[in-house]
């Protein structure tokens, strides 16, 4: 009973400390906040939100406006749920909006918030995007691995036509998650994702994405943290201890001249960066332990992201027959029914582009994107904003607005055709990359590889339900997390429609 009384104690000194004073001093310094529903003591508004919190908030937003004000725990939250909101956080007020709030996660996942996704804003960020946008995610470094890209696929390709000789019923989900982890390890390390396990590489990186996506208590309840009432603390030092060995031993394997001489068809990322760091180029602060943080931030952005978006697409076409049929025949026309899809039809391939913009307004892979925080006091609309407010973007909720999209529940491609909003942060109606400063920099390799994949899926194959399930029987529930997966794997059976 000893620690029940320690959580009371500390939940106490917490009221006193930073309840109380709010509560006697508030009425002479009362600013206008953002709307929003009453929140508990302590707890805030966290009894509203359920296992799919994007959803729940979206549902609050509809009663309380596009700008509403919550509270998690003790820290303060601002939640958008329109495109003029969100252009007014991302672009109008971008710079007040630009950092990231620390994070148990950021800190042990990320080197202490050493790295792109969870680091603050401020000059070493800056620098190291920069870096980041011009050597490692450029068009030009994206096209030499061109090669591999298609040698995996071609690979992808042949064993799901073995399983179509079989009728045999396939994990799509899994199946896809396994392509795109060789790609992005190749590109990265230059090993495939099913090479790296000798160590625990796959178990312990599934862990790391899990820890990462969890709720923590510590991250809203100051000195709640030390008490780890959750185990993740000692769970996040762990996990980062094992996985800074494996990027080491990485880093090591790439510096051995006799690997050195054995060169890769392209320089891999590891490659690059160790060379930058080497020649002293980079003109700041960046040593192996920013190697390593860049290196997980590719690894735990690229990993699942992608290949969470070919599942939903494939749900959705799977569930619109006469969609797939339609794509199907576009694809025909451009490509023909003897090769596969190249990359060089991606940009002929006017349908697939409004397919995948489709599904990523119905399913954006991050529906809160990554949390911002406020760095000064500011007005928003009207409303006080306070220095080290969390924003949370829901474009989840933008995407299924009906005062922006027509039945907005329904895959219509169609609504794209003639229209000029894409998925770069340009149009505040469709954000799955996000948009300004925080915007994704890997969304150009991003959208290849998901388009390809998603082309080749549906040119190379028919697809059949197993089961007899029909079209309206595909589940379609999520699972949310760091990426908001299905949350049951998709399965299908193929058929091969190529000629050759």
């Amino acid at each position: 009973m000893a620690w029940v009384w320690m959580v009371l104690s500390v939940l106490v000194l917490v009221v006193f400390v930073y309840i109380l004073p709010e509560v006697l001093l508030g009425p002479r310094n009362k600013k206008r906040r953002p709307p929003g529903p009453r929140g508990l003591p302590v707890l805030g508004h966290f009894h509203l939100l359920g296992k799919n919190p994007h959803q729940d908030l979206c549902r609050l937003a509809r009663k309380h406006g596009p700008i509403m004000g919550l509270r998690l725990g003790f820290v303060p939250a601002i939640v958008i749920s329109s495109p003029a909101a969100a252009e007014l956080v991302l672009k109008t007020h971008d710079p007040v909006f630009a950092s990231r709030p620390r994070s148990e996660a950021a800190i042990y996942v990320g080197y202490d918030q050493s790295d792109l996704v969870f680091g603050p804003y401020g000059p070493y960020w800056r620098d190291m995007r920069k870096l980041c946008t011009l050597q490692l995610l450029s068009n030009a470094k994206i096209s030499q691995f061109q090669p591999m890209r298609r040698a995996e696929l071609e690979l992808f390709v042949a064993s799901l036509k073995r399983a179509s000789e079989r009728r045999e019923t396939v994990d799509l989900s899994a199946r896809v998650s396994a392509l795109n982890g060789d790609m992005n390890c190749l590109m990265v390390f230059g090993k495939k994702y099913s090479d790296l396990n000798q160590k625990g590489f796959k178990d312990v990186l599934v862990e790391t994405m899990e820890l990462a996506g969890t709720f923590n208590l510590a991250d809203y309840f100051p000195y709640v943290g030390v008490l780890d009432l959750q185990r993740l603390h000692r769970r996040f030092k762990r996990v980062s201890k094992i996985f800074d060995g494996i990027l080491e031993k990485i880093i090591d394997d790439h510096l051995i001249p006799h690997n050195k001489q054995e060169k890769k068809q392209a320089a891999d990322v590891v490659d690059t960066m160790l060379a930058i760091m080497e020649s002293g180029e980079a003109g700041f602060d960046f040593d192996r332990r920013h190697v390593k943080a860049i290196l997980l931030d590719l690894l735990i952005a690229g990993m699942d992201t992608s290949a969470t978006a070919v599942e939903w697409a494939m749900s959705e076409l799977m569930r619109n027959p006469a969609v797939m049929k339609k794509l199907q025949q576009e694809l025909e026309w451009v490509v023909g029914l003897e090769s596969m899809v190249e990359e060089s039809h991606l940009d002929k391939l006017e349908y697939l582009e409004c397919v995948v913009k489709e599904a990523m307004r119905l399913h954006p892979l991050a529906p809160l994107l990554v949390p911002h925080e406020s760095m000064e006091d500011c007005k928003l609309d009207g409303f006080h904003v306070p220095k080290k407010s969390r924003i949370m973007v829901n474009v989840w909720a933008i995407g299924r607005d009906p005062n922006v999209w027509p039945n907005p529940e329904s895959f219509t491609p169609e609504r794209f055709i003639g229209s000029d909003i894409d998925v770069r942060g340009r149009h505040f109606e469709l954000l799955p990359f996000g948009s300004g400063r925080r915007g994704c920099p890997g969304l150009q390799l991003g959208l290849t590889v998901v388009k390809l994949v998603v082309a080749q899926l549906v040119h190379c194959f028919h697809w059949e339900l197993p089961d007899g399930m029909k079209p309206d029987d595909v589940d379609m529930s999520e699972q949310f997390g760091l990426v908001t997966n299905r949350a049951n794997h998709l399965m299908a059976i193929p058929s091969c429609r190529l000629r050759k």
